[in-house]
This record gives C-alpha cells, sequence and structure tokens, in this order.
C-alpha cells in the first residue's frame, strides 16, 4: 500500500452524506488528484494517505485513499492557512495572521490548552474565544473519532453514519457497547459489531455480545418467515453462533424476557420464543380480527341477490354459484376470505363487490402489499388502489423524527369497506398495522392465491387465517370458459394439483426447451430475450420480458443471468455512461428493480399537461430504467414503470440491482406479458410446487421454460411448503372454539 503526506489545496468534490471526495493534494512539490472518503470536509489540512494509484478511464490518473491520518501544520504559513481556511469558527484571515504571529508554533497548544491567553489578541473577546476554543475541539473530536473508527475496522462510509448518531460521544458508546451498532445504524449487523468488538477487546461471555446474538438468531429466523423459534433450536443457534456455555445463553434470555426484549410461551406443549414485535403483532391480529368479525350487520339476503342481479344487466355478465355466495358473504360478514387461482373470478368477484358496496353508498377503499400489486388492482378494478404503506401514510411522526403509521387506532381510516389484494404477500407486521387503523364496524375483505409462496417477511397470515376455520373463506376451483384457452390457466392448476403440464401444444401460450448442460440454458435464455422472442412476437424485450429464476446464484442464477442478458441487450458504450458498483454495472438504460422500502425517497413526474408534480416513496420490487447518470453529481436517475423519476446518489445504490432477471420471490404481486424461467437444479427448499406455480402465474400472454425436465417433475412433486414458526392459526382457533363453547353454553 502506497502513502503520502501533504495538503490538500482545493476540493473538486464532496458528497456530503457519504463523505465521498474528490481533491487536489500537493505532495513533494506535485499536485495530485485523490479519491475517497472522508468523515470532514478536508479543505487546507494536512493529510497522511494510504492506498494505491489507478488511471481512470475517463479523469485520468487518481490515488484511491483507502486509509489516512489528519495532520496538524507545523509550518507557521500551514498553521496561519489552516486557520484561515474556515474550519475554525471566528478565526479570519486577519485574526489567523495576529494568532500566529504571537504564538507561533506553540498556536495549537494555546488555543486548546490555554484559551484565556487569546484575549490578548486585539479584536478577541471573550464569546469569541468560547467559539473558537470549542469549534477546534470540535474538529480534534471528529478526526480523533474517525482515526478511532477506522483503527477498528469501520469504514469511512459507516464512521459518517456513526458519528452523526452519536457525536461527541461516539468513542465512549462504542468503547462500553459495540452490539449498539447494530440497533442504531443502518447496514450494522451482529457479524460487523463482532469484529469491531473483538478488535475492542470485548469478552466473548459479555452480556451484551449474548443479547445481540439472541436478538440476531431471532432475526435471522425472522428473515426465513418465522414468527417464533423453539426454544431448544434458538438455544442451539445461538450457541454455534457465539461458542459459549449454554447456561449463558439461557440466562440472558430470561433476562431479556424480563426486560420485555422477548417473549417466552408454550404453545401446544412446546416452549418457543419470540422476538416481543412478533408476539405482540401476532396477538393484535387474533384479537382485531375476531372483533371485526363478529360485527352483526344483518343485511337480507335477497336485497344482496337484487343488487346483483342489476348489476349482471348492467355489467352483460352472468355470475355463478359460487361468485355470488363469495359477493354475499363479503357483504354479510365483518371478515371474508376469497382465495383462487389464476382465471377463477377473483376479478369478476371484487367488481361485484365494490359496484354492490356502492349501491349501498359505502365508502371503499383498495390495496395491495406492492406499488405493482397495487397498480395492477387499479388496472382491474378500474379504481384507484394504494400500497398498504400509502394508504396508513407512513412517515415521519409529528413529534420525533421516527417513522410511523400515522393511519392507527387513534387516527383509523376513513372507510365503511376496505379490500386487500394479493394477501398471500402481507405479513405478520404488515398486517398488525393495517388492522390497527380500522374502526369496528368496518367490512374487511381479503383478496389472494393461498397457493402462491408466502410473504417474504415473517408469519404466514392469508394461510393461518384459512387454516384457523374462524374467518369465513370462499374458496374458488372452477376455471372460466374465457380462460380455459390458455395453457398458462390450465397449466397453473394442474401444477397446482400436481399434475405434469402439457408442452409446446401447437399455438399456445406454454412451452418448454429442453437442454442438456446449465450453459446451453444460459445461452438459450440470453437468445430467447434478445432475439427469438422479440422477433416472432414483435416484442420489447427489456420491458416485456421478464426471466425468472428460483436462485440469486449460480450459472443460471439472477446474478450471471443479469450480467449475461445485459451484456447481450445493452452493452458498453462509449455513448452510454456507467458507474461501478458491487455486483453490478449499472448503465444508462438498464433496466433496474428497488430492493427494499424508501418511503422519503423523493419523485418527480410530469403529468400530461406538463405540470410536474412530486412525492415521496419507492417500493421494494418496483421496476424502472435508467435514464441519465450525472457523474459530477454522483446521481443515477431512473424512470419506474408508473413514470416516476427518482434520484440515487452513489451511496444508495445498495437499493438498487439489474433487474433483466430477478428472483420469483421478487416477482410476487407482479405480471409480465412474458416470463422466461430457467428449469436447473437447486436447493431443495426453492425446487418447491409453489415457487413453479408462482413463477408461471406471473405471465399473461407466454411462458417459455428451459432446462431440464426432470426437475420440473421434481419441483410438482415437492409439495412440502415449508413450515413456518408461526401461531396465529392456533390463536384463531383457540378464541373462536372458546366462543363457540360459550355460546353452546348459553343455548
Amino acid at each position: 500500500m502506497e502513502s503520502h503526506k501533504g495538503t490538500i489545496v482545493d476540493t473538486i468534490f464532496r458528497n456530503s452524506e457519504n463523505g465521498y471526495t474528490v481533491a487536489l493534494m500537493e505532495i513533494d512539490n506535485e499536485v495530485i488528484t485523490i479519491t475517497g472518503f472522508f468523515g470532514t470536509d478536508i479543505t487546507n489540512e494536512t493529510i497522511e494517505i494510504f492506498g494505491k494509484r489507478i488511471k481512470h478511464p475517463k479523469y485520468g490518473h487518481q490515488f484511491t485513499v483507502e486509509m489516512y491520518n489528519s495532520v496538524l501544520p507545523s509550518s507557521l504559513d500551514q498553521i496561519e492557512s489552516y486557520l484561515s481556511s474556515g474550519l475554525i469558527k471566528g478565526i479570519g484571515d486577519f485574526t489567523a495572521k495576529k494568532i500566529v504571529e504571537l504564538f507561533k508554533e506553540d498556536t495549537f497548544n494555546i488555543i486548546q490548552n490555554h484559551p484565556e491567553k487569546l484575549l490578548e489578541i486585539e479584536g478577541i473577546g471573550k464569546k469569541k474565544v468560547e467559539m473558537i476554543t470549542k469549534s477546534f475541539v470540535e474538529q480534534i473530536d471528529i478526526k480523533e473519532i474517525m482515526m478511532f473508527l477506522q483503527k477498528h475496522g469501520i469504514s469511512t462510509t459507516y464512521g459518517v453514519k456513526i458519528y452523526k448518531q452519536y457525536g461527541k460521544n461516539t468513542i465512549n458508546i462504542i468503547s462500553e457497547n459495540p452490539y449498539r451498532l447494530t440497533d442504531d445504524i443502518y447496514g450494522i449487523g451482529f457479524k460487523l459489531a463482532d469484529k469491531i468488538a473483538y478488535s475492542l477487546g470485548v469478552e466473548k461471555s459479555s452480556p451484551f455480545r449474548s443479547a445481540s446474538g439472541i436478538k440476531y438468531s431471532l432475526f435471522e429466523y425472522a428473515a426465513n418467515g418465522h414468527s417464533y423459534v423453539p426454544y431448544k433450536l434458538l438455544i442451539d443457534s445461538v450457541c454455534n453462533l457465539l461458542e459459549i456455555n449454554i447456561e449463558i445463553i439461557e440466562n440472558e434470555m430470561k433476562n431479556m424476557a424480563f426486560q420485555g426484549k422477548i417473549h417466552i410461551e408454550l404453545i401446544e406443549d412446546e416452549r418457543v420464543v419470540y422476538y416481543l414485535p412478533y408476539h405482540t403483532a401476532e396477538v393484535n391480529v387474533c384479537k382485531n380480527l375476531i372483533n371485526l368479525q363478529n360485527a352483526d350487520f344483518n343485511i337480507p339476503e335477497n336485497d344482496i341477490l337484487d343488487y346483483l342481479y342489476l348489476i349482471e344487466n348492467e355489467s352483460y355478465i352472468e355470475l355463478t354459484k359460487m361468485q355470488k355466495e363469495a359477493v354475499i358473504q363479503s357483504i354479510s360478514n365483518g371478515v371474508t376470505v376469497i382465495t383462487g387461482g389464476p382465471g377463477t373470478g377473483k376479478t369478476t368477484i371484487i367488481h361485484s363487490i365494490i359496484r354492490v358496496f356502492e349501491m349501498m353508498h359505502k365508502k371503499i377503499f383498495l390495496c395491495a402489499p406492492t406499488g405493482r400489486a397495487a397498480k395492477k388492482i387499479t388496472e382491474s378494478a378500474s379504481r384507484e388502489a394504494k400500497t398498504i404503506h400509502r394508504l396508513l401514510e407512513y412517515a415521519y411522526g409529528e413529534e420525533d423524527s421516527n417513522l410511523c403509521f400515522n393511519k392507527n387506532e387513534d387516527s383509523p381510516l376513513d372507510c365503511e369497506v376496505l379490500i386487500v389484494d394479493e394477501m398471500s404477500m402481507v405479513d405478520i407486521l404488515l398486517m398488525n398495522n393495517l388492522l390497527k387503523a380500522i374502526k369496528t364496524g368496518t367490512r374487511l375483505i381479503l383478496v389472494g392465491d393461498v397457493d402462491q409462496l408466502p410473504s417474504v417477511g415473517a408469519g404466514n397470515v392469508l394461510r393461518d387465517i384459512i387454516k384457523s376455520n374462524s374467518i369465513k373463506t370462499i374458496k374458488l376451483d372452477t376455471i372460466f370458459r374465457q380462460s380455459l384457452g390458455s395453457m398458462i390457466v390450465q397449466n397453473a392448476h394442474m401444477i397446482n394439483n400436481g399434475k405434469t403440464p402439457i408442452f409446446n401444444k401447437k399455438d399456445t401460450d406454454f412451452f418448454f426447451m429442453r437442454q442438456n448442460n446449465n450453459k446451453e440454458v444460459l445461452d438459450v435464455i440470453v437468445d430467447l430475450y434478445n432475439n427469438r422472442l422479440p422477433s416472432k412476437y414483435n416484442l420489447d424485450p427489456i420491458k416485456e420480458i421478464q426471466v425468472l429464476s428460483p436462485m440469486k446464484k449460480g450459472e443460471v442464477g439472477v446474478i450471471e443471468l443479469n450480467n449475461k442478458l445485459q451484456a447481450s441487450i445493452n452493452p458498453p458504450s462509449k455513448l452510454k455512461k456507467e458507474k461501478a458498483f458491487g455486483k453490478y454495472t449499472f448503465r444508462v438504460g438498464d433496466k433496474v428493480m428497488q430492493t427494499k422500502n424508501n418511503y422519503q425517497s423523493v419523485w418527480s413526474m410530469t403529468c400530461d399537461d406538463g405540470k410536474v408534480s412530486t412525492g415521496e416513496g419507492i417500493y421494494n420490487g418496483d421496476i424502472g430504467y435508467i435514464i441519465f447518470i450525472d457523474e459530477i453529481e454522483q446521481e443515477i436517475f431512473v424512470q419506474f414503470d408508473d413514470q416516476k423519476e427518482v434520484a440515487y446518489s452513489y451511496n444508495q445504490l445498495d437499493e438498487l440491482i439489474l433487474a433483466y432477471a430477478t428472483t420469483v420471490h421478487k416477482s410476487q404481486g407482479s405480471e409480465f406479458p412474458v416470463i422466461i424461467m430457467p428449469i436447473v437444479w437447486g436447493p431443495n427448499m426453492l425446487l418447491t410446487r409453489n415457487l413453479l406455480y408462482t413463477a408461471i402465474t406471473r405471465a399473461k400472454q407466454l411462458v417459455v421454460l428451459v432446462g431440464f425436465e426432470k426437475f420440473i417433475q421434481i419441483m410438482i412433486a415437492n409439495n412440502k411448503i415449508n413450515n413456518r414458526y408461526s401461531a396465529l392459526d392456533y390463536r384463531l382457533s383457540s378464541i373462536y372454539s372458546a366462543y363457540e363453547n360459550l355460546t353452546d353454553f348459553s343455548n
């Protein structure tokens, strides 16, 4: 690693959010361009840098800084320049010259340790002395803190975030408990905090470490969909992670339970452990569903049938007996679940339910878990649907800077009917926040396909509600005549019933292309995407074809597919700017996806009348296209499917991935004209019937599967739904049984 010591003579660019800096540094009568992340503005500072020289294809020779140390200037000219640079408040050019003339090389010692001597300078009073001293100490503190963080393996990017969070107390806070970082700093997880703790000499048996390890293990299970963890399984997991005595872990778990951080209880004679928010959510969801379900609307069925007769006449449709039953139950009950696969009439039922409530002059809200799912129901229902987060007004609270749902039990939703689509995607925490905002007496209608993949977040809400037999549920299983011509619909139901789908039927919409190895699979998918399908069906591949894969990694995983598809459809060009970040290089024209909910992300949109509207919020799964890269401001501009434009600073690029290919899980709630999917070997937990079913039901016009037929058979045979540790069904059925017993007793 090369090192140099010199003075920063000019700062060309600095990103105040992450500290990324481009500057000119004078070393040994030579001026070099340096780039790197710095905790403060380093203009006019003397620093020692460590890193390497590179040749940038556009900007030429640069020095990339990996580490640096601040060095207070030593010559009188440098000291005067430093004081007059603007870093120290209260000192200008004239005052800096006077201070250095009087105190010479002892200047910094005087300011830091004997500031009262500054009163000897004409024009400096007590208030200015306080200002100068405070500003100087702050600069020293920041440098000391950044050096401390760097010494213990914390990058400057995280260092800036940590300093903003803890200020001058940073060193004391981290030295006392480095595991606080996992709670307070986004992006720092247990393993990084554990490395920092090790560097600081924290004991392996520290209670801070035990508590953080327990919490980390619970989060890991939650990330895999579990609301709770069996006690013994959790103990084993934490032991393997921390490599400490079981008694220490059990004692810390008791302590965390006493402090209200976790919850331990018996469920069907098994001791289980919840991270407290998941337990609270599960209990509240159960309670609120029962409360809503018990509402008595007392509407005669004949009245509803009269409304349906009018709807059939105005819409020129004829509802089946099951569809009418679904509408009747939705009108008559406080909570109703409608579940069914593609082509079973869910959209027609939603239309009919909405029309009946409109005739009854009821106020109706529609929502879905994701932006793409909300857009889909908006188009199919011809009425606005919002994401659940937008409906609940997820934003900063009025009294603090924390994000929260502004619609809740104290400020409920102003509607009489709420229809939630794509319910299989709703996790237990989101369901809890939704139910808290619904007034008693509001009808709740939950629509979804229970055979699709469950939510990414913890819980198994839709499946548990249906399994509990406590909430009125209508299961649709008849495919309507207009959908029978689609092999996508027929094959989806065949797969769901454990049968082999019908491939390659002439003039249909479902094809399978057999290949001999993974390289052939990859090559065929790229050719289908870039050449064959666009040519045959007149498609825009970037906007109308979506490649779905069960896996992120591997020869035909999402990462490799994206790199190959990008190289084929949007190769490097002197006319297109690009930015390398992590596993990907982002290029103008690329298809990208937002990977997390960002409720503060500011967007703008030009309306048809030429007016520009603005708002906040880009959501996990939203797909867009890179339209511009600003290398000076270090921003990438993305236009999303709904025409919203968002500027991403370079330090926000961890929120984006290439999206020519995406995982099946990420595609939930979306529809695409055409999907292509590799069928190859993968982990047993991914080669499942419901994953294949979910993938093919994303397509509206065409499905092309590429790979090995034996793995289709393996997926269809693997109907083992990954068991999730959740107890919503248990809680609902227990309360419902108790209620039924009370009713029987009273009779």
